[in-house]
């Protein structure tokens, strides 16, 4: 959540601060290069060393425990993280005046992008075919199973106020273990009735919605901790997955990676921008004002992460209100992912089915889209993909082995997700605004300057009350009028 820079208390001026993005995000980018290129040396150093699944090497065993850790603190943060977000975000709706229409429309938009990007990367999958041809069979004790709409929709349903579950499995020697699991989904709609009925609360609810955005932000800054172990994921993941499968495999998660790429790119510079122009809004100014959120976004891999940045993209450059961009970015940051919870997902279950030969079933593909369409709510601002890829493997029936091989090229597929995710985030609310006559056009049109710079704060807080005040009255006006 950003805030605006408060006036000085005397009259007299104050230099202009900025605010810097985080020194190490400059090399960011390096550092995944080099690690993807450390993690592809070591793995086929295991390799030369015999190491394969059944007879594993200290080198191979190596590279799978350090990506298996880094993959278990991606996981760790999904519980926490989706719930306190949407919680603080539906609690922002108390900010929005004629909320409950705003809310309805946001919700919509996001579902028919969600809906546009899914098409297109069942598409891609299905035209480029990346897994084909690998010559795998299916994993050891797979077996198709039918999922339906309806099991999906029933498993949205809490059945305790944890949304945890318990698996009880017989070993050999006929000990029982039970596997505490978290669903996603049900958590998330535990946090919106949560969330809803702390804002028919009222005043009573105040300590708790405090608390809830304090502890989000101790988790957004254990999240920046873990996206800078990335690089050193990386290095596991890749590694034992070469290790593991070989170079010729490794070439179709190549091919998968430009499938995603390619979804990616039809979304970014065909679907938003054509979105944009029917709206009325240009083209231009949309790509010149979603570039710091956009590059932001590719570094850090974090849409939470890249909140700050994405909502002064929404306020400064495209002109939304204060008080709505608050709740509708905040939102969009856990629950608006189209490259993380449909574009990903979609290329990503045609790819498993494929590299495993297997033949999905036009039921299949009707669920990949019913789960980006609902389910997209249930990503999260860094692990969102695992979540998602999860959610739509287990609800199609597909193998969930064929996780481990994607998560060894994660780190590059995920810079242009999450890219593309904010651009969305920024995007929407424009658009709604847009539709509520309530989007300030003289700063959409405005030329650009530095999105995180602070400007002469006297003029940037008087702009900003007159923005407040206008946005509240145009907001009433809005409602009054429909």
């Amino acid at each position: 959540m950003t805030s605006h820079p408060s006036s000085p208390a005397s009259g007299a001026s104050t230099p202009a601060r900025r605010r810097r993005l985080p020194a190490w995000t400059g090399n960011f980018g390096w550092q995944i290069a080099a690690a993807l290129v450390l993690g592809l040396l070591l793995g086929l150093a295991a390799r030369a060393m015999g190491h394969t699944p059944d007879s594993p090497t200290w080198l191979g065993e190596t590279l799978a425990l350090i990506g298996s850790i880094y993959v278990q603190l991606l996981k760790a943060t999904v519980v926490p993280l989706v719930f306190f977000a949407v919680v603080a975000s539906v609690a922002n709706l108390a900010q929005v005046t004629n909320a409950a229409r705003l809310a309805a429309k946001t919700l919509l938009w996001f579902a028919i992008t969600s809906l546009i990007a899914v098409l297109i990367g069942l598409a891609v999958g299905v035209v480029m075919q990346p897994g084909v041809g690998t010559g795998q069979s299916a994993p050891e004790g797979y077996q198709a199973r039918t999922v339906t709409w309806l099991d999906f929709l029933t498993s949205m349903v809490p059945v305790n106020m944890l949304g945890l579950t318990v698996k009880t499995t017989a070993g050999d020697d006929g000990a029982l273990t039970s596997t505490p699991s978290f669903q996603v989904l049900q958590i998330l709609v535990i946090a919106i009735a949560v969330g809803v009925a702390a804002l028919k609360v009222g005043e009573k609810a105040g300590p708790f919605l405090a608390f809830s955005r304090s502890v989000l932000a101790v988790i957004q800054k254990v999240l920046w901790w873990i996206i800078r172990l990335a690089p050193l994921g990386t290095v596991g993941l890749l590694g034992n997955a070469v290790a593991s499968y070989g170079w010729s495999t490794m070439g179709t998660l190549v091919k998968f990676v430009v499938a995603v790429y390619v979804g990616l790119a039809l979304v970014m510079l065909v679907v938003y921008p054509l979105l944009a122009r029917v709206h009325g809004l240009s083209v231009k100014q949309f790509f010149t004002g979603v570039w710091p959120a956009f590059q932001m976004g590719f570094v850090s891999r974090s849409s939470l992460g890249t909140l700050p940045v994405t909502q002064r993209v929404a306020e400064r450059s495209f002109g939304v209100p204060t008080g709505y961009a608050s709740f509708a970015v905040p939102l969009g940051a856990t629950t608006k992912m189209d490259g993380c919870a449909a574009i990903y997902p979609a290329v990503a279950a045609v790819f498993v089915a494929q590299f495993y030969g297997i033949d999905m079933t036009l039921g299949q593909y009707a669920l990949v889209v019913l789960v980006s369409v609902l389910g997209s709510a249930a990503t999260a601002g860094t692990t969102g993909a695992t979540v998602m890829l999860t959610l739509t493997l287990s609800t199609t029936g597909l193998p969930l082995e064929g996780m481990a091989l994607l998560l060894a090229v994660d780190p590059i597929v995920d810079m242009g997700r999450t890219a593309v995710n904010v651009s969305g985030q920024a995007l929407i609310p424009a658009l709604v605004a847009r539709q509520e006559g309530i989007l300030d056009r003289t700063r959409y049109d405005a030329e650009r300057g530095d999105v995180m710079a602070d400007e002469d704060e006297t003029i940037v807080e008087a702009r900003h009350d007159d923005a407040r005040g206008a946005s509240r009255a145009d907001l009433t006006e809005a409602g009054s009028a429909r």
